[in-house]
């Protein structure tokens, strides 16, 4: 018999997850069993890998972890390797089936091949429900896929977009704001850190800088350029996003930026 919750009180998500140590039969059940009797619901689990099963789990008394945490560190067939409020990281590893990559020198960089462009778009769309100021770099080669993932998040959110400065379809670089523009929480921006900084004049980036300042979205492309060639400093970003056609592929920026450099000529 489950553990009787008191529905009255707020419902509380955890993620969940453990590593495979003798597949038995019937091992799935058990544990699920014993989510019910400790009071969870189970609204969705995925295999991450052979030995790897992850679970998001809602409950009305988070009291009921501890428990949870101590009846599975004491089991033979299973090893915990996860019990924590759900990141969004969490969230996409169970509804993909497997984990977004992280930098192993930079914490809020994460990786993405085209291959996984669907992953990129979902991930990329979850950030921008977020309410207030988001700021995220996307680096990448040029014609990897970057405009196009920004734009179709933007449609995954339900957010329109607006291109501050591109070279998307003609170049762009916009001094002011169009007035229909200015309501920041219902757009996403879009900045060419290139173009920005290396074409942009003094009235192009005073409008970059009230951009930033807005509790809306705002992806930067091509950031390394845009850091290099701006008084602004890696703080500014709540994370970076890397793109490349396969995992190997280096990210260069000097011919791009020598090609935004002879823009003005």
């Amino acid at each position: 018999m489950g553990r009787e919750q008191d529905t009255t009180l707020p419902v509380t998500d955890f993620y969940f997850q453990y590593r495979i140590l003798h597949n038995r039969p019937g091992l799935l059940g058990d544990l699920a069993s014993l989510l019910g009797m400790l009071g969870f619901n189970i609204v969705q689990l995925n295999d991450l890998t052979e030995e790897s099963r992850g679970f998001l789990l809602q409950t009305h008394v988070p009291s009921s972890v501890e428990a949870l945490k101590n009846i599975v560190e004491s089991l033979h067939d299973v090893e915990l390797t996860a019990l924590r409020p759900p990141s969004l990281r969490d969230r996409m590893a169970l509804r993909h089936g497997k984990f977004i990559d992280r930098s192993d020198t930079e914490t809020k960089t994460y990786r993405f091949v085209r291959d996984e462009l669907g992953v990129l778009v979902d991930f990329l769309g979850e950030l921008m429900k977020r309410p207030g100021r988001q700021i995220i770099g996307l680096r990448g080669q040029p014609r990897v896929g970057k405009t196009e993932s920004i734009v179709a998040a933007s449609v995954y959110a339900n957010k329109r977009w607006t291109f501050i400065s591109s070279t998307l379809l003609k170049q762009t670089i916009l001094k002011d704001f169009p007035h229909e523009t200015f309501d920041g929480d219902q757009f996403v921006y879009i900045i060419d850190g290139a173009v920005s900084t290396l074409r942009g004049g003094e009235e192009h980036m005073r409008l970059v800088e009230q951009v930033l300042s807005l509790p809306a979205p705002v992806v930067i492309e091509h950031p390394d350029i845009f850091i290099r060639h701006s008084h602004f400093g890696w703080k500014l970003f709540n994370m970076l996003i890397e793109l490349r056609r396969d995992p190997d592929e280096p990210i260069e920026y000097e011919r791009y930026e020598r090609q935004a450099i002879n823009w003005q000529e």
